[in-house]
C-alpha cells in the first residue's frame, strides 16, 4: 500500500507542475503540451532500466541447481523403469 501512495503522490505532483506550467507563460505552450508524453517515455525508460538492473543482479543458487539435477536424474530413472525412453540424443 505504501508504494501506491508514493506513486500517486508523484503523479499528483507532476500533474500540478504541468498545470502550473500551462497557466504561466514561462514555457511555450507547444512544449508544455508535450510534457505528459515525455513523462510516459521517461517512465518507460526507467522501467526498462530497472528490469535490466534486476537481471544483472539476479542471484545464482548453486544448491538449488544441484537439487534440480538430482531430481532430473530421479525422474529419468523412474521413467526408464516405466519403459519410457528419455535418452538425451
Amino acid at each position: 500500500m505504501k508504494h501506491i501512495v508514493k506513486i500517486l503522490t508523484l503523479v499528483v505532483a507532476i500533474t500540478a507542475l504541468w498545470i502550473a506550467l500551462l497557466q504561466t507563460s514561462m514555457v511555450p505552450s507547444s512544449h508544455t503540451w508535450l510534457l505528459p508524453i515525455y513523462f510516459v517515455v521517461s517512465l518507460g525508460c526507467y522501467g526498462l532500466l530497472m528490469v535490466g538492473v534486476g537481471l544483472m543482479n539476479f542471484p545464482t543458487c548453486p544448491q538449488e541447481a544441484l537439487l534440480l539435477q538430482k531430481d532430473i536424474i530421479e525422474a529419468k530413472e523412474y521413467l526408464n523403469q516405466k519403459g519410457v525412453d528419455v535418452s538425451s540424443s
